[in-house]
């Protein structure tokens, strides 16, 4: 998360290190690798990957430049998904529930 925080204030995304933990935990208890294989976009065939449960196409549109392209990368995740909620909830500490 720290990391993820550099990245992200260097890029102007806002976002606290309560507000990552707290959708982090929600969303993946912790767990890198965790995929969402049951719900209604896996059923369309994009499941949610990685600690903040993103799918591929939301990631690829907000992924942030200079972390990895693996979805799966904590960094990589966790800035793409916080730059998402960035746009369309003004920060990811406003969200607080599935997103």
């Amino acid at each position: 998360i720290k990391e993820s925080l550099k990245v992200m204030h260097a890029k102007g995304i806002p976002g606290t290190y309560e507000g990552i933990r707290k959708n982090l935990m929600r969303e993946s208890s912790g767990n890198p690798q965790a995929i969402n294989n049951w719900d209604s976009n896996a059923m369309k065939g994009i499941p949610s990957k990685g600690l903040m449960q993103v799918i591929d196409p939301t990631f690829n549109a907000y992924h942030v430049a200079g972390t990895s392209s693996n979805i799966y990368d904590p960094v990589a995740n966790i800035t793409a998904s916080a730059n998402y909620a960035a746009h369309r909830y003004g920060s990811i500490d406003n969200v607080n529930s599935a997103y």
